[in-house]
């Protein structure tokens, strides 16, 4: 696998990505400026990453600026032949400005900024990002958002629930879905979405800082293990 890591104005997850990928992986890495224009400026890529942080300070709206910088041509190109992208925090309020993903995100329910550790229920293990996992499996990861209230229409909501979309679900320790599990406000508790095509991928929790004993946590690290075993397969 060869991955792009995009740095926007602002990003501030980039490195840690980048050092999973990279150190704990073993895997090609690069980082790609938000300048970098063109079609075929990622074609390069197996996996292209939009990392969390303030992109642009988040003015205007979380990722609105972000979702028309130059590299985004290429972002979607790449999402137009196939290739994986996956964007964390930020980077899925990028996907969703962008209309790569479906839906948008609102400021949390509460008000507040949250950081702290969430459990999420994989919903689907079929994607390249969730092979390593099961259905059903409870995960725990980090989120660290003021902005992470994942909204869309009823209608919408429902084609994404009968399209299978819906990839991470807060849920407690047990794995039930409740509403006190729920630190955002989330439609249905969501955490994270596919695209149709299934090659496509935003979740607002952290992978990248549950992928080492030495951070707290592993949980994440199945998500990039099968990003890997998916590219080895095609």
């Amino acid at each position: 696998m060869k991955a792009a890591v995009v740095v926007f104005p602002g990003s501030n997850c980039e490195a840690d990505t980048a050092h999973v990928i990279g150190d704990v992986l073993q895997e090609p890495v690069e980082y790609v400026w938000y300048a970098t224009a063109g079609r075929e400026a990622l074609a390069a890529y197996d996996c292209v990453i939009l990392p969390g942080g303030f992109a642009y300070g988040d003015y205007l709206r979380v990722g609105a600026i972000a979702a028309i910088a130059p590299v985004m041509e290429g972002v979607r190109a790449h999402a137009e032949r196939g290739g994986l992208v996956l964007g964390i925090c930020n980077g899925f309020q990028v996907l969703l400005e962008s209309g790569l993903l479906p839906g948008a995100i609102l400021r949390n329910a509460s008000l507040e900024f949250r950081s702290q550790w969430v459990h999420l229920r994989v919903e689907d293990d079929r994607t390249p990002f969730t092979r390593r996992y099961r259905e059903g499996q409870v995960l725990k990861m980090p989120i660290a958002h003021g902005d992470g209230n994942y909204f869309a229409e009823p209608q919408t909501l429902a084609e994404l629930e009968g399209a299978g979309q819906v990839v991470f679900r807060y849920c407690d320790a047990a794995g039930r879905v409740t509403p006190a599990a729920n630190p955002n406000g989330s439609a249905a508790n969501i955490a994270g979405i596919r695209n149709r095509r299934g090659n496509v991928l935003g979740m607002m929790p952290h992978p990248e800082r549950c992928s080492e004993p030495l951070l707290g946590g592993v949980d994440g690290l199945g998500l990039w293990q099968s990003v890997v075993a998916a590219l080895v397969q095609v």
